[in-house]
């Protein structure tokens, strides 16, 4: 439940009373069909619109106290944010229990079909409640009939990672077994028992020809996800530690590869060009822990979330830092993820707060500094034409 605050407080952050390990935005373009066809509608357009459901974007938050007698639930929690006023809702949209299990891993389908959530021993497949969503114009979630039968007794899972697309899914686990999956008949495309000593972190390339896998020990590897063969191993220098991994693809096609790690001075971002298998850079970010990291759908801006709670977001390009949040969170910040159109970006945190930091438009204030830089020009001009008058007419 939402939780008193103080003045001071930003209306864009809130306690949901849950500690929370996943978060993503819901594809909100889905929302307004899904409400018509639990209404039965095929008919017109814009017909029946519902301004709760069909305005606005909705988070999808999971998280818990696990198995122990703590009294916190294990829930995966939908919340609502209006960007007009730039509030986070102070109650949860909708809550939805996982008895015994925490939620401690999650993957929205990027179509709106559904979510996975990674408990101790299994998956399970979440659907969104079509009839509690027309009668009660809230997104609801409910557990699916459709059992995950080849994510059962596999032990937790670390990791899980829809492509872009939604036509497969990769699981890394934490005995360090790869498996990557069709979707939505759950055929197997491969699987790699040792892939690695144990599986931190996937990701799929744009156009899913690519799996990047990252473990506790080794080097991070790229799969072809064809040939089921790793085409790459990006290896740690000195005595970097891996954390997240990140593709990203440049306006001119090429296919970057972002990895982040910790050392002695702090965490670092680093970048591989995929076609060489070559750093291209390496990015002191901060001086503490790197504890969540993603990258914005069009590759422009990347998040870090740190041990203390700080958010960054950086320019990908010059790697500077575009914002930066002191304290978001009062704990360490468990994972975040970008909006659609890269206007925000939520964090959640294991002192069961969640956040969402606006992001300011560049190109509107570099636009701002263009004509400010006309302008000077102008009147320095204006200045020359002016003194040299004044010499010729003395």
């Amino acid at each position: 439940m939402g939780k008193g605050k103080s003045s001071a407080e930003a209306a864009n952050s809130q306690k949901y009373g849950i500690p929370f390990y996943g978060a993503a935005w819901f594809p909100c373009k889905h929302i307004v069909s899904t409400t018509k066809l639990a209404e039965g509608e095929e008919g017109k357009k814009g017909d029946h619109k519902d301004q709760s459901v069909g305005q606005g974007d909705y988070l999808v938050l999971a998280g818990g106290g696990g198995e122990g007698r703590s009294g916190i639930p294990n829930a995966v929690v939908v919340a609502h944010f209006d960007f007009t006023s730039s509030t986070l809702s102070p109650e949860p949209v909708s809550k939805h229990s996982t008895g015994s299990d925490l939620p401690y891993r999650m993957s929205i389908h990027p179509r709106g079909d559904g979510l996975i959530c990674a408990m101790q021993n299994d998956c399970r497949y979440f659907e969104w409640d079509k009839s509690d969503t027309a009668e009660t114009h809230k997104l609801q979630i409910k557990t699916s009939e459709k059992v995950l039968k080849q994510l059962e007794n596999v032990g937790q899972q670390l990791a899980l990672v829809f492509n872009k697309d939604g036509s497969a899914l990769a699981a890394g686990g934490e005995g360090g077994k790869l498996r990557v999956f069709k979707w939505p008949s759950m055929d197997i495309i491969f699987e790699e028992g040792e892939a690695h000593s144990s599986i931190k972190d996937l990701d799929f390339s744009y156009d899913g020809k690519f799996l990047v896998s990252l473990g506790n020990s080794g080097p991070c590897r790229i799969w072809d996800v064809a040939s089921s063969t790793i085409v790459a191993s990006l290896s740690k220098e000195n005595d970097e530690r891996f954390g997240f991994c990140r593709f990203s693809q440049l306006s001119d096609g090429t296919l970057v590869l972002y990895v982040t790690a910790i050392t002695g001075r702090g965490g670092s971002i680093l970048s591989w060009n995929t076609s060489t298998s070559k750093r291209i850079a390496s990015k002191h970010v901060v001086r503490d822990s790197i504890n969540a990291f993603n990258v914005s759908s069009d590759g422009r801006l990347l998040a870090v979330g740190t041990g203390e709670g700080d958010i960054l977001i950086l320019d990908s390009n010059t790697m500077r830092i575009q914002k930066l949040v002191k304290k978001a969170h009062l704990g360490f910040v468990t994972a975040l993820s970008f909006s659609h159109d890269a206007r925000a970006v939520i964090s959640v945190s294991m002192d069961s707060s969640a956040r969402v930091t606006l992001i300011e438009n560049e190109k509107a204030s570099g636009g701002l500094s263009l004509w400010m830089i006309i302008l000077i020009v102008l009147l320095a001009v204006a200045a020359y034409f002016v003194r040299n008058t004044m010499d010729l007419s003395q």
